[in-house]
């Protein structure tokens, strides 16, 4: 657990405190004795659920980042294994089953970010899938070697099992030897590269103490583990959630723009944390950027949204997000960047309904017509600039701006343009 009044004296250990990193640890001594001594190799663990990482991901990412920058070996461990047979954690039913194409094409897509935060280079950072040695595991072997150091009755009272047993949810086998894979991860990478720390969410805390104690009783050296905190606004909601869906970090899949835009809504009172977390600047600054107070908060946010956007997309395209922002808020024009995607003429000729417009299929700007229904309710979904009043409406070449587009927004911030072709 973590240990309150204890002072690091490494300057990774020191620095993911000062941040607001360090949620648990196995033995902060430890691993700060590790850090000192420039024998720190530590890994976090990424399954191929989608196409892309959320910022969701952001924080154990980052802890990959500091660790490099401060003279340790970071892993950045793809779950080609493990992904197919689904972590049960925070779950309340079994992940869907992806085939081997769907899991290398998802893997293919998370590689991509990485290269912001963690060199590669010789002598670096090193990216390394789990199916290299889960999926070359002889069953009966597995069961014999490191089945037997499992006890079912400490399985059954970790929290991935015993919440959703106690909810009477299906629990699957294969979801129950998750953990097993996971802590094989654990050792293997002691034994391939020497790690001895595995980091990662809060919520992965039992399968890393799993981990540590199969190391010890298969004869590695001492294990370590670490976690960050599963973040929550200052309101209590989670983060990394918006109307329409998960924050995603490939610029494919949600765009610069709104990228920046999700950190420039931050609420007031996280503003100094996120700072911390999500850029690289340097403490004494952002005291200084989050102290202003008053009306300075909405520039401060500006600051972390164009950082943040920075660290994640690269500067050029955080200060286009932050011009395109200022032309479409403070100048009042209708900026050429903005978020846009294609709709056939034809379509438009014939009438596009407002729900399908601002849903999953065109501008994502909410996940279903369900929560497109609700915010029109509300009067949260605009056509150009104005309020959508009725759900049944449909747009057509009439609705065409002089600048040759249909402006769609949900609520005063997020706006993607339809374009006929």
């Amino acid at each position: 657990m973590t240990e309150p009044s204890f002072a690091p004296k490494s300057d990774f250990l020191r620095i993911l405190t000062e941040r607001g990193y360090v949620h648990q640890g196995s033995d902060l001594a430890g691993i700060d004795q590790a850090a000192l001594e420039g024998r720190l190799t530590a890994y976090v663990g990424y399954d191929c659920t989608a196409a892309s990482l959320h910022i969701g991901h952001l924080l154990s990412i980052m802890m990959l980042h500091w660790l490099q920058k401060t003279g340790g070996k970071p892993i950045a461990l793809m779950g080609g294994g493990t992904t197919r047979v689904g972590d049960p954690s925070g779950r309340d039913e079994t992940r869907k089953i992806l085939t081997l194409d769907q899991i290398e094409e998802n893997k293919a897509g998370i590689q991509k970010t990485f290269a912001r935060f963690l060199d590669f280079g010789a002598g670096g950072a090193t990216m390394v899938d789990n199916a290299e040695w889960l999926t070359k595991l002889n069953y009966i072997e597995m069961l014999r070697d490191i089945g037997r150091h499992f006890s079912v009755n400490r399985m059954m009272s970790m929290d991935s099992v015993r919440l959703r047993l106690e909810r009477d949810q299906e629990l699957s086998f294969l979801e129950f030897n998750y953990m097993i894979l996971q802590s094989y991860d654990y050792v293997e990478l002691n034994r391939r590269y020497g790690c001895i720390l595995q980091m990662g969410g809060s919520d992965q805390w039992g399968n890393i103490v799993n981990g540590i104690d199969l190391g010890r009783r298969m004869g590695t050296p001492q294990l370590y583990g670490l976690t960050c905190p599963l973040l929550t606004t200052a309101s209590g909601a989670k983060m990394g959630k918006t109307a329409a869906g998960a924050v995603w970090l490939d610029a494919g899949m949600l765009s610069p723009y709104d990228y920046w835009q999700f950190w420039r809504n931050t609420e007031d009172a996280d503003v100094e944390r996120f700072l911390k977390l999500f850029t690289l600047l340097p403490l004494p600054e952002i005291a200084e950027i989050a102290g202003r107070g008053g009306a300075a908060i909405n520039e401060a946010k500006k600051v972390l949204a164009t950082e943040a956007t920075a660290l994640m997309h690269g500067r050029e395209a955080a200060e286009a997000a932050a011009e395109t922002a200022h032309k479409t808020f403070v100048a009042g024009t209708l900026a050429a960047d903005l978020p846009s995607v294609t709709v056939p003429r034809s379509l438009l000729a014939e009438g596009l309904g407002v729900l399908t417009a601002f849903g999953p299929d065109y501008a994502k700007l909410v996940p279903s017509t369900s929560e497109a229904r609700r915010q029109i309710k509300g009067g949260g979904l605009r056509v150009n600039d104005v309020a959508v009043a009725d759900e049944k409406a449909v747009l057509g070449e009439g609705d065409l701006t002089g600048d040759g587009v249909i402006k769609l927004s949900f609520g005063r911030k997020r706006h993607v343009l339809l374009r006929p072709e």
